[in-house]
């Protein structure tokens, strides 16, 4: 099985080379499919640099439109049998690849999560982040049966057939709600596996605020009761 990486890249210009160098050494069949949200720092100019290497696509947004508008832009060039969402910074360990797709090639599942809090080795200090993980988390299990413990991580893994045929409105952070409810509507199980992780601070890039968070409680809401 083919796996499609999903890279949604905006101002990643102190951590793209090493996070693609990282993707590349996983020892997976795979492509690479970068999503530029108009970023302003280099990132942009380091992309045309590799946009003719064969193991990568790189695509371009005219202006800034959100992590979710630059996961939708990739879904649809995605030709891999399996897809996973890939931050541009160093948060999430690429080598963890191969168990999360696992499930799915064996055919035990379509939809796999990684979780951050069900390793104990993670560092994850108790900051506002955390606390709207917790909450998003506590909402996506009452309204959805989710039975999950991380709702708001990276690394959701789905079959590719089954995430193509999810209709995705998300522009921005919300990706991560909605499509937890959407799958969870859907009947599908979501199996979680715990995850190696280092915490990113706002001071070293890190760019969700409480309008995201704000913005997720809305979509884990709204999605109960809208397709």
């Amino acid at each position: 099985m083919k796996l499609s990486v999903i890279v949604p890249a905006y101002n990643e210009i102190s951590t793209i080379r090493e996070i693609l160098s990282r993707i590349r050494e996983v020892d997976i069949d795979k492509e690479i499919l970068i999503v530029d949200d108009f970023s302003t720092d280099g990132t942009r100019e380091f992309l045309e640099s590799i946009e003719n290497d064969e193991d990568v696509r790189v695509f371009y947004h005219s202006r800034n439109m959100g992590k979710g508008s630059a996961i939708r832009t990739a879904i649809s060039h995605v030709t891999g049998d399996v897809v996973i969402i890939q931050d541009a910074d160093l948060e999430y360990d690429p080598n963890d690849y191969p168990k999360l797709v696992a499930p799915i090639q064996e055919g035990r599942t379509s939809v796999v999560y990684g979780s951050r809090y069900s390793n104990p080795d993670n560092e994850l200090p108790l900051t506002r982040f955390k606390l709207a993980v917790l909450l998003l988390t506590a909402l996506a299990n009452l309204l959805y049966g989710a039975g999950i413990t991380d709702e708001a991580t990276c690394y959701k893994v789905f079959r590719a057939d089954v995430l193509k045929s999810i209709p995705l409105r998300c522009k921005r952070f919300e990706f991560c709600p909605e499509v937890t409810a959407k799958v969870r509507k859907r009947g599908h199980k979501i199996q979680e596996l715990p995850i190696s992780f280092k915490y990113r601070t706002v001071k070293e890039g890190k760019k969700i605020g409480w309008r995201d968070g704000i913005e997720a409680v809305v979509a884990l809401i709204k999605y109960r009761f809208v397709d």
